[in-house]
Formats: structure tokens, sequence, C-alpha cells
């Protein structure tokens, strides 16, 4: 394949490399060829008139919550209210529901420019298995990294989450080891690594965190869980644990170039430094702070120490939608309401979204267009009407269209003028609005 003739190509390279009127050569899943007036193919894509970007990449999702949208009772309600109206809702889902949401959150995704996502499931009611979200994103056709969540302290423990949700730590971490031989690959290019991730430190125990870490690191893969979210994240470790969020992560294993954390919103500065002289991750995400009032993230002083920081859409019941060009551009407004103008541009908070997302993943394989990297390309039209008058493409998320033309997966054009080419989107459409009817009639 042969895209020819874009407008303009953000490579995301070292040196951040803009190239107006270029070309791009796929072969073999990888990008190999960048450059203008390429030697024509057999197979051509006009891209003319057209941004092309690396592949949004997406660090933190909960899939199976796009079948629980503005659930009334949960609709103005804080993280931990929330999450006490969602679970007896969540407790109804097996298989089938764990596999359409995802193929519905994993499309909303590819749509908004994304090629490579996280999920963080943790829980498995009625025979549900995180087998059948990789099933979903395998279908569709999407990159993964899902991840082996859980939680073990219920409500008789003096948890948040009721007991008929939480499993026994024996079960959980030798479900990690099955999930990881079944379907982890390390290798470069690889569509599917798994990793292990207890839900949050107020829904697992000290040991499962610690004992998760030793099973992650012994099996070479990544460790993720929820951190620092709020003011009550905050409370709740102070009380149980007699220290703040970034000393309990450090004490029980849980810094490392391996391990990234979600929302990360009242870190102090301590632990900041901690996680940018450890080289600890961060899926900053933005539309679900400001949903559920967390606060706002202190991006600005992630980035400035060093932090690897990525965008996550978190689930789709807490933001309520999954759009990552979307959450890029709501990244860069609240560290310029809370900063000043000049405080993110809208090239660094797509660098954000594309780079930035697959350095905390671990994939130095992805997030640049370059040579030898793989082809995970986004095709944006910049003739659409949110565009109309733009003078600089690559400030797409002050202008720009929020969904692809066209997208590219390992070389593959899984989105073609606007469609989702893999699977019959309407129909699985029709099917999770069958479903979401259902559960809010039981």
């Amino acid at each position: 394949m042969l895209i020819r003739n874009a407008r303009l190509i953000l490579t995301m390279d070292d040196v951040g490399s803009e190239l107006p009127d270029c070309d791009i050569r796929i072969k073999g899943g990888v990008i190999a060829q960048v450059g203008q007036g390429l030697e024509t193919s057999d197979e051509t894509l006009d891209a003319q008139g057209c941004l092309i970007t690396p592949g949004l990449v997406n660090t933190h999702h909960h899939l199976y919550q796009s079948l629980t949208r503005a659930v009334p009772g949960g609709q103005d309600a804080l993280l931990f209210g929330w999450l006490q109206t969602l679970y007896p809702i969540w407790s109804r889902f097996g298989p089938e529901e764990m596999f359409v949401s995802a193929q519905i959150g994993l499309a909303e995704l590819m749509l908004s420019g994304c090629t490579l996502t996280s999920d963080h499931l943790y829980l498995f009611p009625n025979g549900a298995r995180l087998d059948d979200t990789i099933a979903a994103a395998a279908e569709i056709g999407m990159r993964f990294h899902p991840t082996r969540g859980s939680m073990s302290i219920g409500e008789s423990d003096g948890g948040l989450p009721p007991d008929s949700l939480v499993e026994q730590e024996s079960a959980i971490l030798e479900d990690c080891v099955r999930v990881i031989d079944a379907h982890h690959d390390a290798a470069e290019g690889s569509m599917c690594r798994v990793g292990v991730a207890p839900c949050s430190p107020f829904s697992v125990s000290r040991d499962l965190m610690r004992d998760a870490a030793l099973l992650a690191r012994d099996k070479g893969v990544m460790l993720h869980t929820h951190l620092a979210e709020n003011d009550e994240d905050i409370a709740y470790s102070l009380e149980k644990f007699g220290c703040r969020p970034g000393q309990y992560a450090e004490d029980l294993g849980w810094t490392g170039d391996d391990v990234w954390h979600a929302h990360c919103v009242k870190l102090d500065g301590q632990e900041i430094d901690l996680f940018a002289r450890s080289g600890t991750g961060v899926a900053h995400c933005p539309c679900s702070n400001c949903r559920l009032g967390s606060g706002i993230a202190p991006v600005r002083a992630m980035r400035d120490a060093g932090v690897k920081v990525g965008l996550g859409v978190d689930g789709s019941a807490s933001n309520d939608a999954g759009n990552l060009v979307l959450e890029a551009r709501q990244s860069m407004l609240l560290q310029r309401v809370n900063l000043g103008a000049d405080a993110m541009s809208a090239r660094e908070g797509l660098r954000i979204a594309t780079r930035g997302g697959a350095e905390v993943l671990g994939r130095s394989d992805c997030g640049q267009i370059a040579v030898g990297k793989r082809a995970d390309l986004a095709i944006w039209d910049m003739s659409r009407i949110e565009a109309a008058g733009n003078w600089d493409p690559a400030a797409l998320l002050l202008a720009g269209p929020t969904q692809v033309r066209d997208l590219f997966i390992e070389g593959r054009r899984v989105v073609s003028s606007g469609h989702i080419t893999s699977i019959d989107l309407p129909k699985t459409i029709a099917r999770q609005n069958q479903m979401a009817q259902v559960l809010s009639e039981a």
C-alpha cells in the first residue's frame, strides 16, 4: 500500500519532524518508506488534503462499561457513590456482555484515531473471562494490551465492592498466570500483550498488590492500577496505610518502567519526583476526572519533571464517551485553564496522545511514523467542516475533525472512509442497546 499526497505528516519522531506533501509506503505491517514522490505501487490511497498522524494510544479503559453509560443513579455521584450504584448492574454481566461492550468501545476508539489500547477488566461475573475481551479485539483488529484486574476485599471485609464481585486471591493469581501463558506476546509488532492489574488500593489487600508485582516481573509483563484519583483516595490511603499513595506504591514494588498508574490527579511534588526517577508511567484521564469531579491532574508538572504521561478515556460509564482525540483536546484545555493559555500546545497534546501513550505502554515500535515502526496510521480529512479555514493542520486539537477518514493497524485498513471494515457495527450497536434495555428493566 502506498499512501500518497498527504498534506502534512506529523511523525512524532525524536525531533518532531513535520513533513508536507509526503507519501508513506507500508509493507509487511511496518512503515517501509516515508518521502516525497515515492514510486507508485500496485495499491494506492490518495491522502490529498489530509493530515496523517501516528495512531493514537489509549492507556486506560474499562471497555465493559460502554454497556452502562449515563445510568441515572450514578450521573451526579462522586467516585465511591458512582461505583456503589453500578456494581449491582455489572454483577449481572456475562461473557456475551463483555464481548459486545468491548467491541463497541473498541470501535468508538478506532473511529477517533486510536490504534492501540489497554483495558482494565477487574470483575468477572457469571463465567466472564479476560479472554472475552481479547477475542473481541482480535475480531475487530485492534492492537490490544488487556490487563487482568481483580478485586479481593468485599463489603463484609470493609471494602467497597459487594462480596459477589470479589475473588479469592489465590484464584486471581492463578488466572493471571493462565491468561499470560495463553495470550501474552512480547514480540515486536505484537497485537496482544497482557498486564496484571489489581483494581485499586481500596479493593485488594497489600498482600495481593505485592504478590501481583512479583508475579508480573517473573512473567515479564507490565503492572497497572488506579492511584491517587481524588481526595477520597488520599484520605483512604492515609487512614488505612498511614502513608500517601506514592509511598504505598513504592513500598509494594509498584514503581518502575514496567508500571503505569491511572489518574494520579492528587500526586504531590515528592510523588511526581518518585515517578520521574523510577520511570513510572501515568494514564491521564481528563474527561473522567471532570465527570467525577476529581480535579485537574498536574500534567504540566509531571511532564516537566520527566514523568511518562499518556492519555486514557477511562470507562465509558465515567466519561461517558470514548473519543480519544477529544480526550487529547480536553487534556490541553484543562492545563490551559489551570495554568494559562501557553501551558500546553496543540502539538504537545497530540504527542501525549501518540508517542506518550506508546512510551507508557512500553511500545517503542508504535507511536511514531518512521521507517521500521509499525504501520499504525490515522488519516484525518482536513476538508471537513471542523477544519474549514484552518491555517495549521498540525493544530488538530484546536480545529480539525474528531473522527478519522481512514485508519491502519499493522498495515491493515480497519477504518475506510469513516466506516469500520471488520465487523457489522450497526448490528453490534443494536445488540448492545438490547442488552442495556434488559439490564435497565431488571
